[in-house]
């Protein structure tokens, strides 16, 4: 057997990486499986990790994540500092529509959730906090997918586009031509391309220099009897008073929009 060329750092990130939504706890063997690494490796690096706090040891013998590597975790930028300055915003929509409001920033390909509000009415989704999801479908992911660099949309657009429902667009030229509408409008519409009940309308954060740094959406029963005409006014406002207070110009110069009741 050829010896293995990561690195213990790399090692160390493929242990954590084991854990999913799916896979909370692990066992050794488990974590030794899904990381591709041997039993011993995989017991001190685990061993290691517990001592440090970023995995937790159960009293089955399992392991964890621990609240040190979340605490960590919480520093990144586009993580707590953002869904801080967006919480009100989110609170103020949710009042308004008692359904869910996500909030997302685009990680490579995917979207990651950063903040999700809902009730126990709201439709169901297929996202959590922390989770990622394609970007050519929900409607947080059509507004980071076109505000994203060229080379990122050409190598999502030569798919393939995975589809969920009958709705999903798969279309190449089809979901081209759906990006330079939002791009446009600053609005994107997801309808039932997730979930055959659910309707999303989407708009765009911008930070200073008018960087787009995420989409807040919010998603509705889609046989509710809202249109997104009549939704999209309320995103675009609870987005325009995130972007003013990151520091966007073009949001500064904009009307005072009152906060949504």
């Amino acid at each position: 057997m050829g010896t293995d060329p990561r690195s213990l750092s790399t090692k160390t990130l493929d242990v954590l990486a084991a854990f999913s939504t799916t896979r909370p706890r692990l066992m050794l063997s488990e974590m030794s499986r899904v990381s591709g690494l041997s039993l011993t490796t995989t017991h001190r690096i685990a061993q290691d990790l517990v001592g440090w706090g970023a995995l937790e040891r159960r009293s089955d013998g399992g392991y964890q994540v621990g609240l040190r590597l979340w605490e960590i975790a919480s520093l990144a930028p586009r993580g707590l500092p953002l869904r801080e300055v967006a919480l009100p915003a989110m609170e103020d929509l949710y009042e308004a529509t008692h359904e869910n409001v996500q909030l997302a920033v685009r990680e490579g390909f995917e979207v990651v959730y950063v903040e999700r509000l809902t009730g126990r009415g709201a439709v169901r989704v297929l996202t959590r906090v922390g989770g990622r999801f394609a970007l050519h479908s929900t409607g947080v992911g059509l507004v980071l997918l076109a505000h994203s660099p060229d080379d990122v949309q050409e190598q999502i657009l030569q798919g393939p586009l995975r589809r969920w429902t009958p709705w999903t667009i798969t279309d190449p030229q089809l979901l081209r031509g759906v990006l330079a509408d939002i791009r446009q409008t600053g609005v994107a519409i997801s309808d039932r391309q997730v979930t055959e009940d659910a309707l999303s309308v989407a708009c765009p954060i911008h930070a200073r220099g008018e960087e787009v740094v995420a989409a807040l959406s919010v998603v509705v029963h889609a046989d509710g009897g809202t249109t997104p005409q009549a939704l999209a006014p309320a995103v675009r406002a609870a987005t325009r008073g995130i972007s003013r207070t990151l520091g966007s110009e073009a949001a500064r110069r904009r009307p005072a929009v009152r906060r949504v009741r």
